[in-house]
C-alpha cells in the first residue's frame, strides 16, 4: 500500500477550515500529524517542531509548498474534524490490511485520564482488536465506561465481522449486542457476571455440581510467577431458564455454550484463585475456551499497555470538540503501521528507530519495507 492510498481513505473527509482562508492542506496536516506521531512525538508543540526539521523528508511524499503550519494549526484542525467519519475512514483503511482468515476479535474500553472536556469528563474509548494479526479494527468514543453498552453497537455496526469470534467482558454482555454479534455473521464469546444476576447464578450453581464435562488445563511459568489455568464447558443449554432479566425479554440469541475458566496463581509464596463464567453462540471445546479467553486479554497487554507506556495516552491533554478522540485515532493508525514493520524489535525501539531513520520511517509509511 502507498501513502498516497493511505490518504486516500481519508478523502472522504471534509475540511473543516473555510477554503479562502486555507493555506496548508488537510492531508499534508494529516500526514505530518501521522508521521510525527510515528517518530515519538508526543503533542503538537513537538509535531511542529519534528515537522520542520524533515520538511525535505516530507516533501518525499507531499508537496508541502508552504512548510510546516504552527501546532496551534494543528490542534485547531484535529479538533475540528468530523470524529464519526475520521473512525469510518479509519476502518475502511485497516479492512484493506486485514486477510480473510477467522479472527477472534477483542471489545474494550480505555480511559484518557488527562484528555477530557472542560466538564471533567474523561475521554473512554471502546476499540476492537484483532488478536490474531494484532490490529486496532476502530475505536468508538464515549463520555464514560456506563456508555460502553451503547457505544459497542455503533462500533459493531462499521466492523466487517464475518466468521469472527468476537469477545467482550461483562459490560458487553447484553441480548441486543449478542444479537447485533451474530446479524453480522460472527459469533459472540461473552464473560458473565453480576449484571446478569439470574443467569451468573445458575451458570455457577451448574459448575459447582457438574462432572462429565468436557476440560482442559494448561500451566505457564514465568517471572517467579506459576498460574495454572482450567477450563470446563457445556452444550446442553436447553436447561436455562434464569436468562432473562425481565419476563417475556428474549433469551439471549444462538446461546449454544456456557463455559468456565479457573485460574490458580501462585508468586511470593502466595495463592489465589478465581473462576470466570462465560456464554457463546460458538460451538467451543474447553481448549478454544481457554485459547479465546486469554486471547480477549490481548487487547489489554498489545493495546492499551503500548498506547499507555509507548504513545503515552494518558498524557494527552486534549480538552475540546473532536482533538482527543482524533488523536486517539492517529496513534491507533500508527501502531498499526508500526505492527505492519517486519521488525523484531520492540514497538518502543521500532517508533526510535523512525524517528532516528528516513529511510526507515519512509518504508513505514509507504508499506516499503
Amino acid at each position: 500500500m502507498t501513502t498516497t492510498n493511505i490518504l486516500d481513505h481519508f478523502c472522504a473527509l471534509e475540511d473543516p477550515r473555510q477554503s479562502w482562508k486555507v493555506l496548508y492542506p488537510l492531508p499534508e496536516i494529516l500526514l505530518v500529524v501521522l508521521c510525527g506521531v510515528l517518530a515519538g512525538a508526543d503533542d503538537f508543540v513537538e509535531i511542529e517542531r519534528w515537522g520542520r526539521r524533515k520538511l525535505e523528508f516530507l516533501r518525499r511524499l507531499l508537496p508541502f509548498e508552504d512548510g510546516i503550519c504552527s501546532h496551534d494549526t494543528l490542534n485547531d484542525v484535529m479538533n475540528a474534524l468530523p470524529g464519526e467519519l475520521f473512525c469510518e475512514c479509519f476502518t475502511n483503511w485497516v479492512s484493506a490490511l486485514r486477510d480473510d482468515d477467522p479472527e477472534i476479535i477483542a471489545i474494550d474500553g480505555k480511559t484518557s485520564r488527562r484528555a477530557h472536556a472542560r466538564n471533567g469528563r474523561s475521554l473512554h474509548l471502546v476499540s476492537a482488536w484483532a488478536s490474531r494479526q494484532r490490529l486496532v479494527l476502530g475505536q468508538q468514543p464515549c463520555d464514560e465506561q456506563e456508555n460502553e453498552i451503547s457505544a459497542i453497537p455503533m462500533l459493531l455496526e462499521r466492523l466487517e465481522l464475518t466468521g469472527a469470534l468476537v469477545t467482550i467482558d461483562a459490560m458487553g454482555c447484553q441480548h441486543n449486542i449478542a444479537s447485533n454479534i451474530l446479524a453480522k455473521g460472527a459469533d459472540y464469546l461473552l464473560a458473565l457476571k453480576g449484571n446478569q444476576k439470574s443467569l451468573h447464578s445458575e451458570v455457577a450453581l451448574f459448575f459447582d455440581a457438574a462432572k462429565g464435562l468436557d476440560r482442559h488445563t494448561t500451566t505457564d511459568a514465568d517471572h517467579g510467577r506459576i498460574e495454572i489455568r482450567h477450563a470446563s464447558v457445556c452444550h446442553a443449554v436447553d436447561w436455562l431458564n434464569a436468562d432473562r432479566a425481565a419476563p417475556g425479554e428474549p433469551r439471549f440469541a444462538g446461546l449454544t455454550t456456557i463455559g468456565m475458566v479457573e485460574a490458580e496463581v501462585e508468586k511470593d509464596g502466595e495463592t489465589s484463585r478465581s473462576r470466570r463464567f462465560y456464554i457463546s453462540s460458538a460451538h467451543l471445546t474447553a481448549v478454544q475456551l481457554l485459547r479465546a479467553a486469554r486471547a480477549h486479554w490481548g487487547i489489554e497487554n498489545c493495546l492499551h499497555w503500548v498506547m499507555d507506556v509507548v504513545f503515552h495516552d494518558d498524557l494527552m491533554r486534549l480538552r475540546t470538540q473532536n482533538g482527543p478522540a482524533n488523536m486517539a485515532l492517529i496513534r491507533h493508525t500508527a501502531l498499526n503501521i508500526i505492527k505492519q514493520i517486519p521488525d523484531k524489535a520492540s514497538i518502543k525501539v521500532r517508533r526510535k528507530t523512525a524517528a532516528w531513520d528516513d529511510e526507515y520511517l519512509f518504508n513505514a509509511i509507504t508499506n516499503r519495507v
